[in-house]
């Protein structure tokens, strides 16, 4: 249990596409949201007081903040960081400046997660985003000039945007890191509302030029959408895909912890929407069975370029699990989806595209 999640609600606009739990800020809710923080903080540390090797402050978006209240928020959280620690904070190119990049230096924060999207000024519009090409560009290069390990976030095959171009663009800056996403359109969201489709040819094409075009930058495809250079990968991120433990902190947050006995794996916790949290209604707990978590580490780790190792997960549920997934692996591999190497399930280039279909073949095969 050393790795923190910590959702901050708060935003400045609230995105057409988004379905986190995000909302504007109230009179006197970011003091309450601190001070309900700083008691949820104290009561977690007692019982998980480990330093931490990530932390994690999403949101939301927690540069969003002012600078007291940023101050506040780090004061909130008790917890020592171990030598090394990746301390990421997601922000939005408009909410940045050079006085608040060397507080958040000042507060340890090293990596910094940017909600760009694009770097073309109508695409920005329509994703209703606050700032625009000129002010992404100058983020990133003020964050770089900072000092902090960068990683951006883009949105690929929208249908006016030049897609080469805003990978280029991310090349060109120099970022150790990127996130590239086809957009999601989610029930209840604006985008959703209007009526908006996805479309999943151009959605796969701009995927591959991401690989492509970043590869040949040299930031490596580690995961499904994340591209990193050698060492610059998402460390708290890891903590997830290879179906870890982490701490949660803050509304809407979900943590996942240990099991309690033979029957719970783990147990998986989610906060309430900000209101219920701030009167201090508990978490949602949800337990975890070892063959649901097997059912996830397979789902979670086969995004991952570096797979699954199925016997590692043996010993971790007690499950003999092999048996009941060689047919299927087997066909898997002859169909081009999987490598194998030992007891390690790998994904290939056509298994990464065809994910959903591979995890719920091997999914049928447990549950055979």
């Amino acid at each position: 249990m050393s790795s923190l999640y910590v959702h901050v609600p708060f935003c400045p606009t609230l995105c057409p596409y988004c379905d986190f739990h995000v909302v504007r800020r109230g009179p006197g809710w970011v003091e309450a949201y601190l001070k309900r923080l700083q008691e949820e903080a104290e009561e977690l540390y007692q019982a998980h007081p480990q330093p931490l090797q990530t932390l994690y402050l999403g949101g939301g978006t927690p540069s969003f903040l002012r600078d007291r209240e940023l101050v506040a928020l780090f004061q909130a959280l008790p917890w020592k960081w171990q030598p090394g620690a990746e301390v990421t904070l997601e922000a939005n190119p408009g909410t940045l400046n050079q006085e608040r990049l060397r507080l958040l230096r000042d507060l340890g924060v090293n990596r910094l997660s940017l909600g760009v999207q694009s770097f073309q000024d109508g695409v920005l519009r329509f994703l209703g985003r606050a700032h625009g090409r000129k002010g992404a560009l100058r983020a990133v290069e003020m964050a770089l000039e900072g000092g902090f390990r960068v990683s951006l976030d883009l949105i690929l095959g929208l249908p006016m945007q030049e897609v080469e171009k805003d990978l280029k663009e991310a090349t060109r800056l120099g970022v150790g890191h990127v996130s590239a996403y086809t957009l999601q359109v989610e029930k209840g969201t604006p985008f959703a509302l209007l009526g908006l489709k996805e479309d999943p040819e151009r959605e796969a094409w701009a995927m591959e030029k991401a690989e492509a075009i970043l590869e040949e930058a040299g930031l490596r495809r580690y995961e499904v959408s994340n591209f990193a250079r050698p060492g610059e990968e998402a460390r708290h991120n890891l903590v997830y895909w290879r179906a870890g433990f982490w701490l949660a902190l803050g509304p809407g947050a979900t943590g996942q912890y240990p099991g309690q006995d033979l029957n719970a794996y783990a147990f998986r916790r989610t906060h309430p929407p900000l209101p219920r949290w701030l009167s201090g209604e508990p978490p949602k707990e949800e337990a975890i069975s070892p063959l649901e978590h097997a059912k996830e580490s397979l789902m979670l780790g086969l995004r991952l370029k570096e797979g699954v190792d199925v016997e590692a997960l043996e010993r971790r549920t007690g499950l003999s699990l092999w048996p009941g997934l060689e047919a299927a692996i087997q066909e898997l591999v002859q169909e081009g989806h999987l490598q194998v190497e030992g007891f390690r399930l790998i994904p290939t280039r056509q298994g990464l595209f065809l994910l959903h279909q591979t995890v719920l073949r091997l999914w049928q095969a447990l549950e055979g």
